[in-house]
């Protein structure tokens, strides 16, 4: 059974950068459905990136397209998420997950002076 576990949060100031991790454990990332989600307070879960099995980023919201970039490390079993140009807009809880299935704890992204 995979777990999924993220990385990487915490407090930035806009326009700053942060790298996201999602290592998995138990199972494969490749050939899976991967993606990014977000969660801000009092608004619901969207997703932000969205990476086919073959591990082709196939969707970008348009908040953060130019801005965040997906990727995946096959050797380390590990999706990443590069985020630039950071806002405040961009705070929320960020999730990954395989399927929408499994999804990891969350880690808190800040953005503010």
């Amino acid at each position: 059974q995979v777990q999924l576990v993220e990385s990487g949060g915490g407090l930035v100031q806009p326009g700053g950068s942060l790298r996201l991790s999602c290592a998995a454990t138990g199972d494969t990332l490749p050939g899976y459905q991967i993606g990014w989600f977000r969660q801000a307070p009092g608004k619901e879960r969207e997703g932000i990136a969205c990476m086919s099995p073959n591990g082709v980023v196939t969707y970008y919201a348009e908040s953060v397209k130019g801005r965040f970039t997906a990727f995946r490390d096959n050797d380390k079993n590990t999706l990443y998420l590069q985020m630039n140009n950071l806002r405040p807009e961009d705070t929320a809880v960020y999730y990954c997950s395989r399927d929408s299935t499994t999804w990891g704890q969350g880690t808190q992204v800040t953005v503010s002076s």
